[in-house]
This record gives C-alpha cells, sequence and structure tokens, in this order.
C-alpha cells in the first residue's frame, strides 16, 4: 500500500480530496449561526477581523479551516466562548439519531435564527412572554405527532373547532 493509499484510507477529506473536514463544517456553521443570530453580515464580520468576505464564506462552508488564533479572534468578536464553536458536535462514525438531526437543522434554518433574534430584541420581558404564549398557541394548533404520516389528518380532539355562526354551525 502507498502512502497515499493508505493516507486516503484514514482520511477521505482534508487538503486536495475537496471534501471537507467535518469538523471545520461544523465550526463554520456556528460561526454563520452566531453571526445571524447578531444581525451581522459577512463584511461586517469580516472587517472586524481584518479578512475578505470571501474568506468568512470559505470559513462558514468549511472550505477554509479557522485557525486557532483566528478562532480565538471570532469568538472575541462574536461575543461567546471558544467552546461554543464545537457545541453539539458529533465525532466518530456513529450516525446522528433522525430527530436529533432534524432539531438541528431546523435550528439551522435562517428563519428559525431570524425568529430567536427578533425574540430577544424585544426588550420588555412580559411582552416577550406574551408573544412565546402566542407561538406556543398557534404552534399547538398545528402539531402533529411525529408517528402521523404528512398526509394524516388531525386526531378529532386537535381539530380546531368552528368559530360560533361560522361555517359548518347550523344556525
Amino acid at each position: 500500500m502507498t502512502k497515499s493509499t493508505l493516507l486516503d484510507a484514514i482520511a477521505p477529506y482534508g487538503r486536495g480530496s475537496g471534501i471537507p473536514n467535518p469538523i471545520d463544517v461544523h465550526v463554520g456553521k456556528q460561526i454563520r449561526i452566531r453571526r445571524l443570530l447578531l444581525g451581522m453580515n459577512q463584511a461586517t464580520l469580516a472587517e472586524a477581523l481584518g479578512l475578505t468576505f470571501q474568506q468568512v464564506q470559505k470559513y462558514e462552508s468549511g472550505a477554509n479551516r479557522v485557525s486557532a488564533s483566528r478562532l480565538s479572534e471570532m469568538a472575541k468578536t462574536l461575543g461567546v466562548p471558544i467552546p461554543f464553536f464545537y457545541r453539539d458536535l458529533q465525532l466518530g462514525n456513529a450516525p446522528e439519531p433522525t430527530e436529533e438531526k432534524e432539531a438541528r437543522e431546523r435550528r439551522e434554518q435562517p428563519e428559525t435564527i431570524e425568529l430567536i433574534r427578533f425574540y430577544y430584541a424585544i426588550s420588555d420581558p412580559s411582552v416577550r412572554q406574551q408573544f412565546l404564549e402566542l407561538v406556543k398557541a398557534v404552534g399547538a394548533t398545528s402539531f402533529r405527532p411525529q408517528t402521523a404520516s404528512p398526509a394524516a389528518p388531525l386526531p378529532r380532539s386537535r381539530r380546531p373547532r368552528p368559530a360560533p355562526g361560522g361555517p359548518g354551525e347550523a344556525g
């Protein structure tokens, strides 16, 4: 077995393979999430770090690795401790459970990040709590158990009731 064949068998990603290291991809996603939570664009982060926005794009996609010193600068600029970038990191070959993967993917959606950012922008805690209760109420009427197929109707007890005098009620 040649040296390059041995290296290919050990690490299928890395320099020259075209496949970024999954840890670099994870760290990049965490950078992006935090930047978006702060309402910061790539150019602003790049300027604060003395980089181009293209370099920030490469870090966020995992195409380029973030050095330890650069990660320290990013943590300071984004106002988080360095371990923030490694939270929820899945190591090893064990597949991530489907439910955890789906939950993580939902948290990474731009609309989720925007919702969280605007939620915390509400300065009045009582208004924030009222908004949370509103979202819970609307979500509860739309909730379908995960075991049901997407086309399955809501159980009778979960269906919204028609308003008095509205369609579906004899008057």
